[in-house]
């Protein structure tokens, strides 16, 4: 006999978030990001490629474990059992930030032999958000249609542009500004965010 359903037995799904740093330059946008969602309601599932940490020390001065600490839980990249590579580990979906051009070509091929990309593969075919903070220029017809591929699939690329209009006075700001409206894309509204309305309003 089928076990009728009862309202307890239905939960709301948990508010968990997959970030991914992968090899790019901008390995900042992906440490922020994790600041700015350490102690919020959303659980992180991070996962860093080995490029990344080489870039980390490029970049910053910042150590793997201090970085590693700021999120909930933390994955290896070869790591292709971790739950994040199953679809029925419920998250909200995935930021790649930044995101290397051979991260987006895994994840437009299909082809995934990396947890980064096996994660977002899950998210894509549970279509689930997926938002991919690609940081490469100029590029050429191969990126381009790798791109497409991925917005086919139900992805967002979503290239760290810096929204001029809030006049910016610091690097920080920039990017809190496009993690910003990264998070606006999930629905997670930063209230430091300079919003169009607002921006617009103080010129008149």
């Amino acid at each position: 006999m089928t076990k009728k359903l009862q309202s307890a037995d239905i939960q709301h799904p948990p508010s968990r978030l997959i970030i991914g740093i992968s090899g790019a330059s901008g390995v900042l946008y992906g440490i922020r990001l994790l600041e700015l969602l350490k102690g919020s309601v959303i659980e992180t599932h991070l996962v860093m490629s080995r490029t990344a940490e080489l870039t980390l020390a490029y970049e910053t001065d910042r150590k793997l474990a201090a970085v590693k600490a700021l999120a909930d839980h933390c994955h290896s990249n070869d790591d292709l059992a971790a739950p994040i590579s199953s679809g029925s580990f419920l998250t909200l979906g995935m930021i790649v930030a930044p995101c290397s051009a051979k991260s987006l070509a895994e994840i437009a091929s299909g082809v995934t032999p990396t947890l980064i990309s096996r994660a977002a593969d899950v998210v894509l075919k549970e279509r689930r958000r997926l938002v991919l903070m690609l940081r490469e220029t100029p590029l050429h017809l191969g990126h381009i249609r790798n791109m497409a591929s991925v917005t086919e699939m139900g992805g967002i690329v979503a290239p760290p542009v810096p929204a001029m209009y809030a006049q910016p006075q610091s690097i920080e700001e920039m990017v809190d500004q496009s993690l910003g409206r990264v998070l606006d894309l999930f629905g997670l509204h930063l209230d430091h965010v300079t919003r169009w309305d607002k921006a617009a309003k103080k010129r008149r």
